[in-house]
């Protein structure tokens, strides 16, 4: 991947010109330029040369008058599905780019580059050739964040060739059988768990992991029937790198033991004299429910295996570094047997919240729940089964009746102790959950010294309701503000005008009756309410995020039925006695 394209070069630009650019800018060539007519080639000595000759001349090195434009030459067998985006706005979130990328197909994998510039370059996979073709049509230099995005394709040495399945030569049939998980296959059959084991090891020791031409990786992988990433160039100089193995859960368990043992026997050889912990990589979002309420469930994974487990503070998370590290220490049987009983939590964990999703599927027509970011999609080493999502926040991703949503304002309840954790440090993260989910919120001053709950005001369109008040509801589970075995439930008040509550309420309560059967959340119109001076009144709504949001659609619905049979009401033409249509009684 060192061979470097240099476009929009002038006809009158010889190999000495750029020759002379290189020298001025300090990057290293291996070999001599090979010019033709607007465009010429170059070797770079390594990954990191040829990154640098990216960064510094593409788009901003004039010569005779024309900009350079250098890029990876990619011959076009090899013109797949691996793309590189440079150019990223430094402060962007990871949900953010996620969402981005899968607008345009099924994410496999998304990696990070280590670059000396401020802006950042991930190197991505998309599951299709298809995919990619469109996301390198639409995301070269489009606009974020006031950065020019941009995008081209790498080399991808696993890519097969477009045409006929068959394989082989005309007239004879392909030599033996495809190899699993060659992308002549598809999609490669889903017996392993969607989340795969996520491991840091020392660097030191990653040699020997590989062994000599591979020899020791490929015997983990064959005996364990894994596969197994090693993220070598990741983070350049890095005391430790990253493993990822995709496997079933006995698989991933059986590889890392072996990786485990291999670690062991070469500290041996090397009289490396220091304990080498287990260190397991796990998504933000499971590391609360594997922790428990007090701690409970990681004491009992300690006490059960002979363990001592700690997790990497929230502060550790940064950009693109959604996971928290949990470090496991104890005699390898140990740590094997601890690494067992983590990845069930972080599974189940994943599985349930799933599922959960899944039930949900139509609760509001046209949104895509995979757009929240709830879950590591694209994320190094991460499943694509959360990978098809709109990007969050994306206009047009969601559609309710004619032109723009109206927007809403929900009044969402939460314990008082939780403000600080919705707020974030200096503001944060309550920012940033605001810029995700395109809604304005804010939290009300407390009623009084002791008030054990505070009012978080979310005002917008449906889209960024649901977006907004999952991630809420979802920090107070990971911050363990409710019990690993209690779903978290709020009240949510929402205002409806006066003339419409007895339509929510129904005839002898029906309507809100089965509201509550529906959605089983608690519907309340509270009797003998004051309009306020918008002549609304207050709806209160009690219950688990999903039951919450499928209540406040459904009033929602009837909110804009009314609405609807009352503007009708005003276009009737009079009728001939000269009367005017009733109009609807005010309560």
């Amino acid at each position: 991947m060192n061979k470097l394209y240099i476009g929009n070069v002038s006809a009158e630009a010889s190999e000495e010109d750029l020759e002379s650019i290189f020298k001025q800018w300090k990057i290293p060539h291996s070999g001599p330029f090979l010019v033709k007519t607007g465009y010429a080639f170059v070797d770079c000595p390594d990954e990191k040369a040829a990154m640098r000759a990216i960064d510094v001349l593409s788009g901003k090195v004039e010569l005779h008058g024309k900009v350079l434009e250098v890029e990876h030459s990619v011959p076009k067998r090899q013109r797949s599905c691996k793309l590189q985006i440079r150019n990223i706005p430094p402060h962007m979130q990871w949900e953010v780019l996620d969402g981005m990328l899968a607008q345009y197909g099924a994410v496999e994998s998304c990696e990070q580059v280590n670059t000396d510039t401020e802006t950042a370059v991930v190197n991505v996979r998309y599951a299709a050739r298809d995919h990619a073709r469109l996301a390198m049509e639409k995301l070269n230099g489009s606009m974020m964040e006031n950065y020019a995005l941009k995008v081209s394709y790498i080399p991808d040495e696993t890519a097969a060739p477009e045409g006929p399945p068959s394989g082989g030569r005309r007239g004879f049939n392909a030599r033996g059988p495809p190899r699993p998980g060659s992308p002549g296959l598809g999609a490669r059959p889903k017996v392993q768990s969607d989340i795969p084991l996520r491991v840091l090891v020392p660097t030191q020791f990653v040699g020997a992991i590989i062994g000599k031409e591979g020899a020791t990786i490929r015997n983990i992988t064959k005996q364990t029937h894994s596969k197994i990433d090693i993220h070598r160039k990741e983070n350049a100089g890095a005391a430790e790198k990253p493993i990822t193995i995709h496997s079933t859960p006995d698989g991933c368990s059986n590889a890392c033991r072996t990786i485990m043992d291999i670690m062991q026997k070469e500290a041996v050889d090397t009289k490396f004299t220091e304990e080498i912990p287990l260190k397991i990589l796990a998504h933000n979002n499971f590391v609360g429910r594997l922790i428990g309420k007090e701690g409970r469930n990681l004491k009992k994974i300690e006490q059960d295996t002979g363990t001592k487990i700690t997790i990497s503070p929230l502060q550790d998370l940064t950009l693109y570094n959604p996971e928290r590290t949990i470090t496991i220490k104890g005699s390898i049987e140990a740590c094997s047997r601890a690494e067992e009983e983590v990845m069930k939590k972080i599974r189940e964990s994943y599985d349930s919240d799933m599922a959960a999703m899944n039930l949900q599927s139509n609760l509001i027509p046209g949104l895509n729940l995979n757009a929240l970011g709830l879950f590591p999609s694209g994320a190094p080493g991460m499943g694509p089964s959360m990978a098809n999502v709109s990007p969050p926040g994306a206009h047009g991703g969601c559609s309710y009746g004619q032109g723009q949503p109206e927007s809403e304002t929900v009044h969402l309840f939460i314990p008082a102790l939780a403000v600080g954790a919705i707020i974030g440090k200096q503001g944060q993260h309550i920012k940033q959950l605001s810029h995700f989910a395109g809604a304005s919120i804010k939290i009300a001053p407390a009623e009084g010294m002791d008030a054990k709950q505070r009012m978080v005001i979310i005002v917008g369109p449906p889209e960024a309701q649901f977006k907004a008040q999952c991630r809420i509801f979802g920090k107070l589970k990971e911050e363990n503000f409710f019990g690993p075995k209690e779903e978290v439930k709020l009240e949510a008040h929402i205002k409806v005008p006066s003339f419409a509550a007895g339509r929510v309420i129904g005839k002898g309560g029906k309507t809100v009756n089965e509201l509550q059967n529906l959605t089983c959340a608690e519907v309340v119109v509270p009797r003998d309410q004051t309009p306020d001076e918008n002549d609304q009144v207050i709806v209160k709504i009690s219950g688990h995020f999903f039951a919450c949001q499928l209540a406040q659609r459904k009033i929602q619905e009837i909110l804009t039925q009314v609405r609807r049979q009352q503007h009708q009401q005003q276009q009737q033409p009079k009728s001939p006695s000269g009367g005017q249509p009733p109009t609807p009684r005010r309560k």
